[in-house]
């Protein structure tokens, strides 16, 4: 089977691209598919795209996907499945995806991860939210043979336009990257959160408990990310997110954070940050939102937690705890090799370019 991927960033750079698909393309097995990507921006163009300014650099940069996707069209007829992350264009309606699917009826495969049909915009570039057209993503729903999401929200969404959508959860590589396990005897204590500039405003959850942890216990709060969130009122280490030091960064966390406001957009989310935490032995305290409640299992791999009082309290807890760390930090590895691995997972993937698909 020949597979051309439509995606936004180039390969090994974004965090849903390498979690939600390369790392299957990547597999010495690939049930005999041939897979290409081609992504609508250039490494120089997505460098530059979520930084303030540069506006000069990121339309010519838009410009050149446009064309880049154009010239793609003619070398569709090659393949036997066209599998589109997110979108084929970051901008505009859903011109790609239909003449694919109407003019060149080839089978599309539409995966996403998020609620993407939701209206927004980063603030360094205020002005695309009018022009994404997050409203095309229930025709390209529409267009697709099968639609693949990260959890069921996101499931019962797609179900309204697409009558094959399966489940297939963001997961981790637990042989050649996620292979660790956290020693919970190591020093300095650490309280970590890993993310991208776009979920800072859930981190505005967890500040009074950690002000009020800060006042009573010695520990340290690391923050990988891709800016720096400029947390107010306390003390905390900030680490640029790097692909080569990811995995080094992660394990020096105790414990990982994920919390989530109740609202639409993080319903969407499929517990991606809990699912890293917890491969490495790290215990999870989540906000039980969404697909926390599926991926974490409370008081046993790590803690479902809702208000203030509850986040001092599960977090002390574990600070005060080395044996309980080490305790759900090993029940929680197992409990990912199991269910949101690689290897759990792969099967369903590679599913979707099965011979009976062709028909």
């Amino acid at each position: 089977m020949k597979v051309i991927i439509l995606t936004a960033a180039p390969a090994n750079i974004a965090a849903n691209q390498r979690f939600r698909f390369e790392h299957y393309i990547g597999l010495t097995d690939t049930k005999g598919c041939q897979f290409e990507l081609k992504s609508f921006y250039s490494a120089k163009t997505w460098g530059v795209l979520h930084k303030n300014n540069f506006y000069f650099q990121k339309v010519i940069g838009i410009f050149a996907g446009f064309i880049k996707r154009i010239i793609v069209l003619f070398s569709i007829y090659k393949y036997d499945f066209v599998y589109v992350h997110r979108e084929a264009s970051p901008i505009g309606p859903p011109i790609f995806e239909w003449f694919i699917a109407k003019v060149l009826k080839k089978k599309m495969i539409f995966d996403f991860d998020d609620s993407i049909w939701i209206r927004g915009a980063s603030e360094a570039n205020p002005m695309v939210a009018g022009i994404k057209c997050t409203w095309k993503v229930k025709y390209i729903c529409q267009y697709s043979k099968t639609v693949t999401v990260g959890n069921d929200f996101l499931a019962a969404y797609a179900g309204k336009y697409c009558s094959d959508v399966r489940v297939i959860p963001t997961v981790v590589n637990t042989h050649t990257m996620h292979n660790k396990l956290k020693d919970q005897a190591e020093k300095p204590l650490t309280i970590g959160w890993t993310g991208t500039f776009t979920n800072f405003s859930n981190l505005e959850k967890i500040i009074p408990a950690i002000k009020k942890l800060e006042d009573n216990y010695k520990f340290n709060l690391l923050i990988i990310a891709n800016k720096n969130p400029l947390l107010p009122k306390i003390n905390y280490e900030y680490k640029p997110w790097n692909v080569d030091t990811e995995i080094e960064d992660l394990l020096r966390m105790n414990i990982g954070l994920m919390p989530l406001a109740n609202t639409e957009i993080e319903l969407g989310k499929c517990g991606f940050k809990a699912i890293q935490y917890m491969s490495l032995g790290i215990p999870a305290v989540v906000s039980p939102v969404g697909a926390n409640k599926d991926v974490v299992i409370n008081e046993e791999i790590g803690f479902l937690v809702e208000k203030d009082t509850e986040w001092y309290e599960k977090l002390e807890l574990l600070l005060k705890n080395p044996e309980l760390r080490t305790i759900m930090g090993k029940k929680a590895k197992a409990h990912i090799v199991a269910n949101f691995s690689v290897d759990s997972s792969k099967k369903l993937f590679f599913d979707l370019f099965s011979s009976s698909q062709t028909s």
